[in-house]
């Protein structure tokens, strides 16, 4: 890369620093990211895209894992119907715990 395009490109972005990040682990990502044929600091950029879901989806070598709330709202969507409901649930374990 040039040094000219190196400046362009890294005027459109931000900068981030981590502080006390063990030895180990710096080497096991330039390990991951040679295993990429990636430079550390290009991988770490892809892991931060897919993090923060930034990636784009031609891109993108995983898909954007969901957040906390992503998934309770998917979990609380769901169709219940079907399944047992607490009292069967209660009066088995009864059973069970009586049975024994």
């Amino acid at each position: 890369m040039s040094a000219l395009h190196t400046d362009a490109y890294s005027h459109d972005m931000a900068s981030v620093q981590v502080d006390g990040v063990p030895e180990e682990t710096v080497e096991a990502l330039k390990s991951q990211a040679a295993d990429r044929g990636l430079t550390l600091t290009a991988y770490l950029r892809a892991e931060l895209e897919r993090l923060a879901g930034a990636a784009q989806a031609s891109d993108a070598t995983e898909p954007r894992r969901p957040t906390n709330a992503e998934v309770v709202q998917r979990i609380l969507s769901r169709d219940r119907r079907g399944g047992p409901t607490r009292d069967e649930i209660v009066e088995q374990i009864r059973r069970v715990r009586d049975a024994s």
